[in-house]
């Protein structure tokens, strides 16, 4: 794993190193990694073959995942805007971990102690924070900070918590929306129907921990107010839900289409407000799937770009890592 750019301190300030590591899900990096990421995710248990073909599938269909690619991309613009605000330290030495494949949390804890750190921020790229949901984060960063205290080296690793209210991230959201408006005709944009989506979850997970859904609406409802949505302008809808049999929550996007169908709208643009990068979540279940659906109803389909390198959402996770400093 290649680490990202380093920010130098002055010899007159801060001469601490500090670490930055960016946690997400992780991807197969090929389509041969898939049943293994599969089983990885899924605890050690070993996918069917029909369900290991469908997200080979969907993986061949969208060409890969970017999602570490762009992670990576997004931990050295944040090691480069911390360096700026701390122009006389500490120094920031940026990477990457993810929960289901290489380069996994671990490794980058390791890595990040092998070169001397032993301060290290790391941040779930998820703007809403669960202890439950979440949980499999800390077990990770936890075995890794203990294994390396067996060999008498200790690292502090905090996790950063919730930052769904975060300014820069609601304004870099904001943004997204208003450009993908500007994009539409003239006609269009002022009552087109916009679908803010986040991802499903079992039903029984939120049963446990409610606050998580009440972080996700008060996103919503704070970025609604950025853009003055009218109440009839938008709707809330859950996707990806997960390939099992419990119940899992409703309404998903695609369940709304018929109905903005029905009452005579020809465009709808989505706004997936919780995911912070391209990946299957985006480019298959959206950008394929509901689009099908979508046109397939004779709509118009739209959806927001990314927030990928947004210089905003930069500034967002630099918000988040130094208040941890």
């Amino acid at each position: 794993m290649g680490l990202g750019p380093v920010a130098n301190s002055s010899s007159t300030g801060d001469d601490r190193t500090i670490g930055i590591i960016l946690m997400t899900f992780g991807s197969p990096a090929t389509l041969d990694d898939v049943p293994s990421y599969m089983t990885h995710v899924r605890g050690g248990r070993e996918a069917s073959a029909e369900l290991i073909a469908e997200f080979r599938r969907r993986y061949e269909v969208v060409g890969g995942s970017p999602l570490i690619a762009i992670t990576r991309e997004q931990a050295s613009a944040v090691g480069a805007e911390l360096g700026r605000r701390f122009p006389n330290g500490p120094r920031f030495v940026a990477t990457v971990g993810m929960r289901h494949s290489p380069p996994f949390i671990g490794t980058a804890i390791e890595e990040l102690a092998g070169e001397g750190i032993r301060d290290v921020i790391a941040i779930i790229m998820s703007p809403q924070y669960s202890p439950y949901i979440m949980g499999g984060y800390h077990q990770d960063v936890d075995r890794a900070v203990g294994e390396l205290a067996t060999r008498g080296t200790t690292v502090r690793v905090p996790v950063a918590g919730a930052w769904n209210t975060n300014p820069h991230f609601l304004d870099a959201l904001a943004d997204r929306v208003r450009e993908s408006l500007a994009a539409l005709p003239a006609d269009v944009r002022d009552n087109v129907p916009i679908l803010l989506t986040c991802h499903s979850l079992p039903k029984r997970v939120v049963d446990k921990e409610p606050e998580y859904l009440e972080q996700i609406h008060a996103t919503i409802a704070a970025l609604v107010a950025r853009l003055g949505l009218a109440p009839d302008r938008w709707q809330f809808a859950y996707q990806s839900a997960g390939h099992t049999p419990e119940e899992w929550l409703t309404p998903d996007m695609k369940d709304l289409l018929p109905g903005l169908r029905e009452r005579g709208h020809r465009h709808v643009l989505m706004v997936p407000v919780q995911f912070l990068a391209d990946h299957l979540e985006i480019l298959y279940d959206i950008d394929v799937a509901a689009r099908e659906d979508a046109e397939g109803r004779g709509m118009s389909f739209h959806r927001i770009e990314s927030l990928n390198l947004s210089p905003k959402f930069i500034c967002a996770l630099a918000d988040v890592a130094a208040e941890l400093i």
